[in-house]
């Protein structure tokens, strides 16, 4: 499968059964006993990973009410700061949209069933709705706290709490959970592909998801590597140090590949586009307009944006590797100041937004280490650190598409074709992340967390 097409990577979803699996709140307690580590235990696929084998069904009877719902949104809604004439020509049938969700009917979600499939897409549909609803709200109905209307907030919790995901669009919703054949009964191609939804309607949104799907695909390979280190019986037999080296080596390439397939993103995903025009719709929940979830008792929810850190293999990585963002260990060279100003719990924070079984899966990651064995065992030391230094080349590279996509376009003007600046109120903190971190800072500190983690000769 050629990873430079990552549309085309795609077909290799169809070949795995279909999702059928009833809901678990946690795949943890299944592992307790003593038996192999496996990613089906944790809703990962040997092929596609973290992303499921099958497309998720539309929702049927009742519940395509809501369906239907962000079908129009596609058709009708603007960001509430375009000011460009589309968006003018809209802004009635704009408010019509709103109007009629907040008079729905409250529906039962316990007619949706118990398919985690079934909960995954309602999940999906109901956060989209949400995002489109208050990212359209005209900005005079922006000021203090934004109230998500009763009928689309409470099933949206009840949902959320029933996968033990927050209420809010993430990763998973926009990237994993957000594919479909164009025509099923046809081999996948990059005419056959489509992203269900698209907040902004450009080919910039759905080549990012494509981007960031290819990635999922392409980091699945990895797992096996993991799944394997942790069924070994015995560090010290010969073919099982050999077996350590051969797939360090071949994790270096998988990284490097990433690294290729992540550095090409501006062949496609033009970045004045995608900053203006397609990350306004993933912001979350801020200070100066908190989201209130009408109908619902007061709760302190994670209502951070939808953020390319929420992605669980490069997590995984990192667990495998056992690179520290925590600052949790003693290791040379030792953090700079900026370090330290970075968010030591953002990688943590990040996984509350993952599928609870991905959670879990890196949980159980996490109870062995690779550095230790690396550290008794010196013929491992230099693949180990080949893996490592692949790993920070990569963040190397996403310290520069961080630059490019999100502090440099924050010095730039607004579109015209949305109004230009008098459109725009510059906010500060323009050039942080969709989850709410200084982009420069935190990219930075990720780094240099990587290069500590070379183990240095004795």
């Amino acid at each position: 499968m050629n990873v430079s097409s990552p549309v085309h990577m795609v077909g290799r979803l169809l070949e795995s059964t279909a999702d059928s699996t009833t809901y678990r709140a946690s795949r943890a307690d299944s592992h307790s006993s003593p038996q192999p580590f496996c990613g089906r235990m944790f809703d990962v696929e040997p092929v596609t990973g973290f992303a499921p084998s099958q497309p998720q069904a539309t929702l049927g009877g009742e519940f395509a009410l809501w369906e239907v719902a962000l079908e129009d949104a596609k058709l009708h809604l603007k960001l509430r700061e375009d000011k460009g004439r589309e968006a003018l020509e809209k802004a009635n049938a704009g408010e019509h949209w709103r109007q009629a969700l907040r008079s729905w009917p409250l529906l039962d979600i316990s007619r949706l069933g118990e398919k985690r499939c079934v909960l995954r897409r309602a999940h999906h549909v109901l956060t989209c709705l949400m995002h489109f609803y208050i990212h359209s709200l005209p900005q005079t109905s922006t000021k203090g706290p934004v109230v998500i209307p009763k009928p689309l907030a409470v099933p949206l919790v009840q949902v959320s709490r029933k996968i033990d995901m927050p209420p809010i669009l993430t990763y998973a919703d926009i990237v994993l959970w957000n594919w479909e054949p164009v025509k099923p009964e046809l081999p996948i191609s990059m005419d056959n592909i489509r992203f269900r939804t698209l907040f902004s309607g450009t080919e910039v949104e759905k080549n990012f998801y494509a981007l960031s799907l290819a990635a999922e695909l392409k980091g699945a390979e990895m797992l096996e590597i993991f799944e394997r280190f942790m069924n070994f019986t015995c560090f010290t037999e010969r073919n099982v140090v050999a077996t350590l080296a051969r797939d360090l080596e071949r994790l270096v390439t998988i990284i490097n590949e990433l690294s290729q397939l992540l550095q090409g993103a501006s062949r496609n995903i033009d970045p004045y586009l995608f900053y203006w025009v397609v990350r306004p719709w993933w912001n979350g929940s801020d200070s100066a307009a908190p989201w209130v979830f009408e109908g619902v008792p007061p709760t302190s929810f994670d209502l951070g944006g939808t953020s390319a850190g929420q992605s669980s293999v490069i997590h995984a990585l990192d667990i495998f590797l056992d690179v520290d963002h925590a600052l949790k260990q003693t290791r040379q060279p030792a953090p700079s100041p900026e370090n330290k100003r970075a968010d030591t719990s953002f990688m943590e924070k990040m996984r509350r937004y993952m599928p609870a079984e991905h959670r879990a899966y890196l949980a159980e990651l996490s109870k062995r280490s690779l550095r230790e064995v690396v550290l008794r065992t010196p013929s491992l030391r230099a693949p180990y650190n080949a893996a490592v230094e692949a790993l920070k080349k990569l963040r190397d590279g996403h310290i520069r598409i961080g630059t490019l996509y999100i502090i440099s376009q924050a010095r730039s003007t607004p579109p015209a074709f949305m109004g230009g600046a008098a459109a725009f109120s510059q906010k500060e903190g323009m050039s942080k992340g969709t989850g709410g971190t200084s982009v420069s800072t935190q990219l930075k500190a990720g780094r240099d967390a990587t290069q500590r983690t070379i183990l240095k000769e004795d």
